[in-house]
C-alpha cells in the first residue's frame, strides 16, 4: 500500500512534466527533448540553493526561469537557424549535462537535513502520513498550474499558440510572429519541466545528474494514457479537461509501475515496462477495432 501511495504523490510531481510535454506534443507538434536535461536543471539549481540555504519558492522559481531559457534557446535555434526541432533539442540537452554537472559541483547533491518546500507542512502536519501531506501540496500547485494555463490558452495569444501548432501557414498570414510563439511555447513548456525536477528533487530528496536521462517518454507516455481515456468516450474535450487528462494519465501510469515492482519485477526493468506501456496506449485504438 505505501508503494501505491508513494506512486500517486510522484505521480502529482511528475504530471509538470507531462504538462510540458503535452504543450510542445499536442499543441505544437514539437519533438522536444530538451527535457531531459531541463528537468535535471531543475533538481540541480533546486539541490545547490536550498543545500546552500537558499528559499524554496524563490529556488523554484528560478528553476523554473532557467528551464524557460533552456526551451527558448532550443526554440530559438529551431526557428532561426532552421536545424531540425529533435537534433536542436538534443544539442541543448547535451550541453545541459555539463551545466548541471557545473551547477551542482559533482554528480550528486542529497538533501539531509535542509528546509525544503514540504519540511514546514510536514512539520505542521506530522501526526498526518507524509504521504497525505506530500499530495495535498503538490495537488495544491497542479490546480493552480491547471486554472493558469487554462486561462492563457483562452486568451488571444494562447489562441495564436494553438493556432501556430494547427495551421503556422494560415496563422503567420494573419500577422502572428509564429517563431516568437514557438519559441515562447517550448519555453515555457520545459519551465514546468524543471519545476517538475525541482519537486521530485525535494520530495525524494536529492538531485542526481542521470534522473532526467529518457524522461521524456515517461511524459509521452503520461500524455498518451490521458488521452486514452478521453478517446473511450468518443468526445471532443476542451483545453482544460484534456490538460486534467494528462495529470490523470501520469498518476495512473506511475500506479501501474507501482503494481508491477510490487509483483516482483525488479527496477532494472523499469525502462522495458514503460516501452511495453506506451506500446499498449498507442496500440489500443487498433486494438478496440480489430485491425481494421
Amino acid at each position: 500500500m505505501e508503494l501505491w501511495l508513494g506512486a500517486m504523490v510522484q505521480g502529482l510531481a511528475y504530471s509538470f512534466l507531462a504538462i510540458g510535454v503535452f504543450i510542445t506534443m499536442r499543441i505544437y507538434n514539437f519533438p522536444d527533448i530538451t527535457a531531459d536535461g531541463s528537468l535535471t536543471l531543475g533538481a540541480s539549481v533546486t539541490a545547490a540553493l536550498i543545500a546552500a540555504g537558499a528559499n524554496p519558492y524563490i529556488t523554484m522559481i528560478i528553476a523554473m526561469v532557467l528551464g524557460f531559457l533552456a526551451g527558448a534557446l532550443t526554440g530559438f535555434i529551431h526557428t532561426k537557424f532552421k536545424i531540425n526541432g529533435l537534433l536542436a533539442g538534443i544539442l541543448v540537452t547535451t550541453a545541459l549535462y555539463t551545466v548541471n554537472l557545473r551547477i551542482m559541483g559533482r554528480s550528486n547533491v542529497p538533501l539531509l537535513n535542509v528546509e525544503t518546500l514540504l519540511t514546514p507542512y510536514e512539520t505542521a502536519f506530522r501526526d498526518a502520513p507524509r504521504w497525505a501531506v506530500d499530495f495535498t501540496v503538490f495537488l495544491v500547485l497542479v490546480v493552480i498550474v491547471l486554472v493558469l494555463l487554462s486561462l492563457l490558452f483562452k486568451t488571444d495569444f494562447g489562441l495564436a499558440m494553438r493556432a501556430t501548432g494547427d495551421n503556422e501557414t494560415m496563422i503567420a498570414a494573419q500577422g502572428v510572429d509564429t517563431d516568437l510563439m514557438k519559441i515562447f511555447g517550448i519555453g515555457l513548456s520545459n519551465a514546468f519541466i524543471a519545476l517538475s525536477g525541482s519537486l521530485v528533487c525535494q520530495h525524494q530528496g536529492f538531485s542526481d545528474i542521470s534522473m532526467g536521462i529518457g524522461i521524456i517518454v515517461f511524459g509521452l507516455a503520461s500524455v498518451i494514457i490521458g488521452e486514452t481515456f478521453l478517446s473511450i468516450t468518443k468526445r471532443s474535450f476542451g483545453i482544460g479537461v484534456r490538460l486534467v487528462s494528462v495529470v490523470i494519465g501520469t498518476i495512473v501510469f506511475r500506479e501501474l509501475v507501482a503494481v508491477t515492482l510490487s509483483i516482483g519485477l525488479s527496477p532494472n526493468d523499469f525502462k522495458l515496462i514503460t516501452a511495453l506501456f506506451i506500446f499498449v496506449a498507442v496500440a489500443l485504438p487498433q486494438l478496440r477495432t480489430g485491425f481494421r
